[in-house]
């Protein structure tokens, strides 16, 4: 693939930015966002599909990325970083997935393991702060006590999960904080266990 100018590098990351989103751009939308007139904005546009960065489906929002440059950042060692986590979505889809971090010398490195964000203070007491990344094993199921990732309506949540008779508990780990444990009844479909937290770590 051709590498791209300054400027076309700042309307691909745009145009890949909204389609991760779910949010094709307009033409005239790119053309408003950079302040061009529609004629230079479709000539950025057309330039991005020549050297092999987009393809245009046809329509008001047809632009999508290439299957090459797809295959390109696939190719990008290291585990994936997600950055969103959508019900009914496979987790490490390529518009799911912000970037990589090898940890090769940190953590074993495996196809489908996947690394979160964290937000918010609620496992502090297990070493896990605001802003540190966990690195989830993907599980449905996982042992009574473990760490987790929990899927409750489409936003993911560290937690201790304790699997019961007919409820699902996540307790958090922050006593100073005075964190609540959550139960969830089983079956609910707004929750989803999707992994158990194998490692974390901070980047300095």
């Amino acid at each position: 693939m051709e590498p791209l100018t300054e400027k076309q590098q700042k309307v691909f990351r745009f145009i890949e930015k909204r389609l991760k989103d779910n949010k094709p751009p307009s033409q005239k939308e790119v053309a408003e966002y950079f302040g061009l007139a529609q004629n230079a904005a479709y000539q950025l546009i057309n330039y991005l599909r020549n050297k092999g960065y987009l393809v245009d489906l046809g329509g008001h929002r047809g632009l999508r990325l290439s299957k090459e440059y797809l295959e390109k950042k696939r190719q990008t060692n290291g585990i994936p970083v997600v950055g969103r986590v959508a019900a009914g979505e496979p987790i490490l889809a390529e518009q799911n997935i912000e970037g990589y971090i090898d940890l090769k010398d940190l953590f074993r490195q495996s196809k489908d393991r996947f690394i979160v964000k964290v937000v918010g203070d609620s496992m502090a007491d297990e070493g896990i702060m605001d802003g540190d990344y966990v690195v989830v094993q993907p599980k449905q199921r996982i042992e009574n006590g473990q760490i987790g990732v929990v899927l409750l309506d489409d936003e993911a949540t560290v937690k201790r999960i304790y699997i019961q008779r007919d409820r699902i508990a996540l307790e958090p780990a922050n006593k100073a904080a005075g964190y609540k444990t959550k139960y969830i009844k089983r079956g609910d479909k707004n929750v989803r266990i999707i992994g158990k937290v194998t490692g974390c770590f901070r980047m300095l």
